[in-house]
């Protein structure tokens, strides 16, 4: 893998394929000898075959997948400086009579980033991403604690998942620190944000599920999209083609068929459709099997033809384009 591709302004050799830590850290409640030997297993193949971003959530696995991982980087201290380590924060799970929430306050943000850099261990992350946008945002209060972490070292750098244009440009207007990527869901089963430009001028045009122009605003301002569920959840794996779904089936023995064009596992063909797109998009794949990384790396080998890429769009959208 060429780790060098200018894929991100900010992060120049930024692999082009993150590894989403959400599935280390075992089911719980605790760590233990196993989850630590499979988290280091998965950290170090991708390492070799050159992932080196890491995309973590407070959330997931309640925390865990942060504090395995960060057993393995105080172990091997020389990992910490080959890695872009991203972590999210804002998203509150049920707890006792509290529903579960997003949260933006000051306060939470705060302790949100001290909670992440105890269990990674680490003194500081590179991106600290806000995970769901919190309606009960104030601007220049979330602004202000954004800038206070930066100034303690703590974070080098701001990024939001799931949002639109509107609430991106909302917050950029009150930070002086660039806002580097946002992180929405792109694979070959949501397709919103391609639909979203072909459908213009056409009778679907108000059925697609995206705010438009958000895809060209980050684009255009030089903000990394992120595609997280990047693998369809294996919709499109050799299982899919026994699927009672007719559009399933038919996108699976497509991409069964590809990746027997072009050499790959199936993994690949899936990340290469998000690859071919000119906005240079990341996926984030979330998988702890090795071999399927082995496959996904793979779509870093290949560049879909033109025809290949519109018969798998056209094909899991399920009907012709406009």
């Amino acid at each position: 893998m060429n780790t060098g591709i200018p894929l991100h302004k900010h992060f120049p050799l930024a692999s082009p394929i993150a590894y989403g830590c959400m599935g280390l850290g075992g089911s719980g409640p605790h760590i233990g000898g196993s989850d630590v030997k499979q988290a280091r297993e998965v950290i170090e193949f991708a390492l070799a075959s050159g992932i080196n971003f890491f995309d973590h959530a407070d959330i997931y696995r309640d925390g865990r997948a942060e504090q395995v991982f960060g057993k393995v980087v105080t172990e091997i201290p020389l990992y910490r400086e080959s890695m872009i380590i991203q972590s999210k924060c804002g998203i509150r799970k049920k707890d006792g009579t509290q529903v579960g929430r997003y949260d933006f306050s000051s306060s939470w943000v705060r302790e949100s980033v001290d909670g992440i850099l105890s269990r990674l261990n680490l003194g500081y992350i590179d991106v600290l991403m806000l995970h769901r946008p919190d309606p009960l945002m104030v601007l220049d209060e979330l602004a202000e604690q954004v800038l206070r972490l930066k100034k303690q070292g703590k974070i080098n750098h701001i990024a939001v998942s799931n949002m639109n244009l509107h609430q991106i440009s909302f917050l950029q207007s009150a930070l002086d620190m660039p806002i580097v990527s946002n992180q929405i869901e792109m694979s070959l089963e949501r397709l919103d944000w391609l639909d979203d430009g072909v459908s213009v001028g056409s009778e679907r045009n108000s059925q697609v599920d995206f705010v438009s122009g958000t895809l060209e605003y980050c684009q255009r301002h030089q903000i990394q999209l992120q595609a997280w569920g990047s693998l369809a959840r294996g919709l499109y794996s050799e299982q899919g083609i026994d699927s009672n779904d007719p559009k399933v089936r038919a996108t699976a023995e497509l991409v069964k068929t590809l990746a027997n064009k072009y050499q790959v596992g199936s993994e690949a063909i899936l990340l290469a459709f998000l690859l071919r797109h000119p906005a240079k998009i990341q996926p984030v794949i979330g998988t702890t099997h090795v071999t399927r990384i082995k496959s996904a790396i793979q779509a870093l080998t290949i560049h879909l033809e033109r025809s290949d890429w519109y018969n798998l769009y056209v094909t899991s959208r399920g009907r012709p384009l406009p």
